[in-house]
């Protein structure tokens, strides 16, 4: 395990689970069911039972589960910072089901390449 530096954000996997945990218990399943659910491995569980993090796959697929946001358990150190706005409508495009992937793509770099043309650089 890697080292914990003051200097950078960090990832609440405690308060993570514990979250899980509540909605577990508000849906009365078991660590099983919610493995099933959110299609996860079981052992995905208990290494965030653990205190683990779990894997990007992992976290994506457990927050879908659970309707949690994942940045809600991201712990800053200096502040919120300013959101990039083309990878949040590249972000809102990937996850838009009546695209395709390549038809997602291709909007994104459109959007990207005209914000680069007209946006101030920051």
């Amino acid at each position: 395990m890697g080292c914990w530096v003051a200097d950078r954000g960090s990832f609440d996997a405690g308060a993570f689970f514990e979250a899980l945990d509540r909605r577990r218990q508000e849906q009365e399943l078991l660590w099983k069911d919610v493995a099933k659910a959110a299609h996860v491995s079981p052992s995905t569980l208990t290494r965030l039972a653990q205190g683990k993090r779990p894997d990007v796959d992992s976290l994506a697929a457990l927050v879908d589960w659970a309707s949690l946001r994942a940045d809600d358990f991201v712990r800053r150190v200096h502040g919120e910072p300013e959101p990039d706005p083309v990878a949040a409508i590249s972000t809102y495009l990937r996850a838009d089901r009546s695209l395709t992937p390549e038809a997602a793509e291709a909007i994104a770099k459109v959007v990207k390449a005209t914000y680069d043309a007209v946006a101030p650089k920051r």
